[in-house]
């Protein structure tokens, strides 16, 4: 039996409800304040923003299910002829659905963290699913590190032997800053247009990927446990606004998702909600050498095993 669009839909409004109500129980203070929103062109969404929390100082939760004229570069071209839009004057239809996350703590401590799973549709038949997490900290913590990618190698291998190689690398590749010549954070899982092959149908990737957005809960109240309490002073939170300024620079000139709520017209409030509330930039910042700041850098490279 094929599964159709309004399952995955209301999985991820299920997955939205289930991943705010642990935030704010990991919180213990703030709340998620809630906004529905609709787009002109087909569709909508809920947006989900928690402010001045005990442990989060800005972090958003987003659901939407939209649908439209696809934009360019959601399809090449033997997609677009096969929907008929360079034969018959129409436009590729699209739809899609998703759960976007992006938190920034209140302590430099406690790092940021971004999840997104998605499914997409075109009206020539196509879908595909599309996701990811990785933890960009201010200061790496190699055991929270490790712990962190061995979570997501276990999720991985419960449904194929090769996903967390290929989507580590992936996630590599894809949260870096060519700019800086540093990755965003220590990577994690990033996969997308995933279908059929390697011998997984469908519904076997369906399973993965509803598999990774469950882990994302549990795997972050964890850490976030692990350091809420940790001492921190003024200089590391400056060190963390520096560290902030490099998050934005890869979601405003790199993310993808930024590109595709932007080219199809979304709602921009929920678009950029993964910007922090305060970053820096310091004109020419080194750090100096010895210190924990030297250290974090070093560390963000490609093709670091932390497992």
């Amino acid at each position: 039996m094929e599964i159709s669009r309004e399952h995955i839909r209301d999985w991820l409004m299920g997955l939205q409800d289930s991943i705010c109500s642990a935030l704010e129980n990991a919180d213990g203070y703030s709340k998620f304040e809630e906004e529905n929103w609709q787009r002109e062109e087909g569709g909508g969404g809920c947006t989900r923003i928690m402010r001045e929390g005990r442990v989060l100082e800005k972090g958003g939760v987003l659901f939407s299910a939209v649908h439209g004229d696809a934009p360019s570069f959601l399809f090449n071209e033997t997609e677009h002829s096969a929907a008929g839009g360079s034969n018959s004057g129409s436009k590729p239809q699209f739809y899609a659905t998703g759960v976007s996350i992006v938190l920034h703590p209140q302590s430099p401590m406690v790092p940021i963290i971004h999840m997104n799973v998605r499914y997409f549709e075109m009206s020539n038949g196509t879908k595909w699913l599309g996701g990811g997490i990785d933890l960009t900290p201010h200061y790496v913590n190699e055991e929270d590190a490790k712990y962190f990618h061995g979570e997501l190698k276990k999720v991985c291998d419960r449904h194929h032997p090769q996903y967390y190689v290929e989507f580590k690398k992936w996630a590599d590749d894809y949260f870096y800053i060519p700019h800086r010549k540093e990755t965003r954070g220590i990577g994690g899982i990033f996969f997308d247009r995933l279908r059929e092959g390697q011998g997984m149908s469908f519904e076997q990737n369906l399973a993965f990927w509803k598999d990774v957005g469950n882990t994302f809960a549990p795997t972050y109240c964890n850490i976030i446990e692990r350091n809420r309490n940790k001492p921190f002073t003024e200089k590391n939170k400056q060190w963390q606004l520096i560290r902030r300024g490099r998050y934005v620079e890869f979601n405003l000139v790199y993310d993808k998702g930024t590109r595709f709520g932007l080219e199809t017209n979304g709602r921009v409030e929920s678009i950029l909600m993964s910007l922090p509330k305060f970053a820096s930039w310091e004109y020419n910042y080194i750090p100096q050498k010895g210190t924990e700041e030297e250290k974090t850098l070093s560390l963000l490279k490609k093709e670091t095993s932390w497992i």
